[in-house]
């Protein structure tokens, strides 16, 4: 019988191995085992590595409430949950970065507290409540923008947080001003032009949201730059195929719409969003090629083609960053142990349409 097995001898199926049975496998006292797990730098390494091994071995997960009561942490990361889309697709990202992140933290034996806020004032005063009430250790922040008061406010209260979103407007990568992680949507719809142009289109027109709008933009220039490199249009062509609207299913037919009205014929169509793609592929009733971004459920499902984020590797790089050296703030003398930022490629996936569609009334 190994070492492990008289460890668990007796017990129940379902029942969870002890601080004891961890001591006992290892061969050393339960103080050890403590300090292996709280003050691991008290602890001589060969004997580290065997208490981590008994640790792995028997699949022991540290008591939270424990741990909370012993370090005065609670082991919990708030994020707010965003609004539902009034379409039902525009959010869908960030509910899969959300379960992502839940899942990664888990792993790490951390939690994952969500709370709602009407605006970015709104979600301030719910980051003064919970840190005031020790409720979080430290905050990930979604949909970023240029003069983001939340940032600030985090930085002015020293509270440890990451962003999913870079800080649009600053030098991100050499001067940051916060810990972030962030999918490079430029380069996203890079690709997304570059396959409509391979393909043998030329009049690649581009879908995208209102300027200034910091992820918006970015996607903006990923089209307009390859189209001035590759395309063969004049620059005057070029701008008359970029429409500009609100996102959303109809606003997406009506910019396709605009575009069919312009002179010239359209061969292709880019979007900032899966949303918008919807709405344009629907207008064009599938005859003109169209590739969104996010690639959510709904591209999937009728066989568009989109960008996709990795969320699963953003989510494992935000806790990265906010459990690495530098604890989720910004350490200047810590900058060349560690990345401040992490940038992430998306990767492009081509569908065939599965269906040809007749446009609805309205949309």
């Amino acid at each position: 019988m190994s070492k492990l097995s008289r460890a668990l001898g007796g017990k129940t199926m379902g029942q969870l191995p002890t601080i004891h049975d961890v001591a006992k496998v290892a061969g050393v006292s339960r103080q050890t085992v403590s300090n292996v797990l709280n003050s691991p730098s008290l602890v001589r390494p060969a004997t580290r590595e065997k208490v981590e091994a008994a640790i792995a071995g028997l699949g022991y997960r540290p008591h939270a409430s424990a741990r909370r009561l012993r370090t005065q942490k609670s082991a919990t990361i708030g994020i707010r949950l965003d609004p539902l889309a009034a379409d039902g697709i525009s959010g869908s990202v960030l509910d899969r970065f959300l379960r992502s992140l839940t899942e990664s933290a888990d792993r790490r034996n951390l939690r994952v507290l969500l709370f709602t806020a009407t605006d970015s004032n709104d979600e301030i005063r719910q980051f003064q409540r919970l840190s005031e009430g020790a409720d979080v250790d430290a905050f990930v922040l979604t949909s970023t923008f240029h003069g983001d008061p939340r940032t600030q406010w985090l930085i002015d209260h020293g509270q440890p947080f990451v962003t999913f979103g870079r800080p649009w407007g600053t030098d991100d990568r050499t001067d940051p001003k916060h810990l972030w992680v962030d999918v490079d949507g430029k380069q996203g719809i890079q690709q997304a032009t570059k396959h409509l142009l391979d393909a043998g289109a030329r009049r690649i027109a581009y879908i995208g949201w209102p300027s200034p709008s910091g992820t918006g933009d970015d996607r903006r220039n990923g089209w307009q730059e390859t189209m001035t490199a590759a395309s063969g249009l004049s620059d005057e062509v070029i701008a008359s195929l970029h429409v500009s609207v609100d996102d959303g299913v109809t606003a997406g037919a009506d910019a396709m719409g605009l575009l069919e009205s312009t002179p010239g014929n359209i061969d292709g169509v880019v979007c900032a969003s899966d949303a918008l793609a919807l709405g344009a592929f629907m207008h064009s009733s599938g005859r003109i090629p169209v590739i969104g971004y996010d690639n959510t459920p709904v591209a999937s499902s009728i066989g568009l083609s989109s960008i996709e984020q990795p969320l699963d590797d953003v989510a494992e790089a935000v806790l990265e960053l906010l459990t690495g050296v530098h604890g989720g703030r910004i350490q200047a003398d810590r900058a060349a142990q560690a990345p401040t930022h992490r940038l992430l490629p998306p990767s492009l996936i081509v569908r065939r349409p599965l269906v040809q569609v007749i446009p609805t009334e309205g949309v």
